[in-house]
């Protein structure tokens, strides 16, 4: 109820909807990090209805002013890209689901229309990549909240992403942004079971290391 009450109040302000001069219950409804997690799934198929606008793409990016940053270098820079001819250009220089490639994902219809592309203003180093991981994790929670969802994608072609866009910085990762479309379900493995991802009668399970296998013992 609480995860279902931020989404529809997070679209009521951003559609102008939300009417602010009524008095809020003093009880404020709230969100667990677990639940949040379990909804920020790596997803390869998105409702094109749910068009993702920029203010919603800078809400997200916005994270990055709250969230940690090795040595406080805070060298991460975003090129935001909404529906249209831009975005079309990149979903043609991204590939989708290595470990699925008979699948050819994503499926005509459901690809995702809003990009973020991760940029750092110094050479990549275990530090910028530290922050890489912090703030990618960090602005896909943020999109959840939000009632979006989103992938990393790190097989794309540099060069031509670098031309397209005139950056002059060397691009690190995309995040894809929009309503998922599909069915995810996580599914606890041991250590010593295949990692691989898969698909099933529509659904894509994820395998997960169980708790216990992650202590060192």
């Amino acid at each position: 109820m609480a995860d279902n009450y931020l989404e529809n109040r997070y679209q009521e302000v951003f559609s102008g909807k939300g009417n602010t001069s009524k008095k809020t219950s003093s009880k404020k409804a709230s969100v667990s990090l677990d639940s949040l997690l379990l909804k920020n799934r790596s997803y390869r198929g998105f409702d094109q209805s749910r068009v993702v606008t920029p203010k919603e793409l800078y809400e997200i990016v916005k994270v990055n002013t709250k969230i940690p940053s090795a040595k406080n270098q805070q060298v991460l820079r975003f090129k935001l890209i909404t529906k249209g001819e831009d975005s079309d250009y990149i979903l043609s220089r991204i590939k989708f689901a290595a470990a699925l490639p008979q699948l050819h994902l994503p499926f005509e219809g459901t690809a995702p229309e809003a990009f973020i592309i991760i940029c750092s203003t110094v050479l990549e180093s275990k530090w910028v990549d530290m922050d890489l991981g912090i703030a990618s994790q960090s602005m896909l929670l943020k999109a959840v909240e939000m009632g979006l969802n989103g992938i990393c994608i790190g097989a794309f072609n540099k060069e031509d992403i670098i031309r397209r866009f005139d950056l002059k910085m060397t691009p690190l990762l995309i995040l894809a942004i929009g309503k998922g479309a599909e069915k995810i379900q996580l599914l606890s493995i041991s250590e010593n079971d295949s990692h691989n991802y898969f698909r099933e009668k529509g659904i894509h399970f994820v395998p997960k290391v169980d708790a216990e296998d992650l202590i060192i013992k």
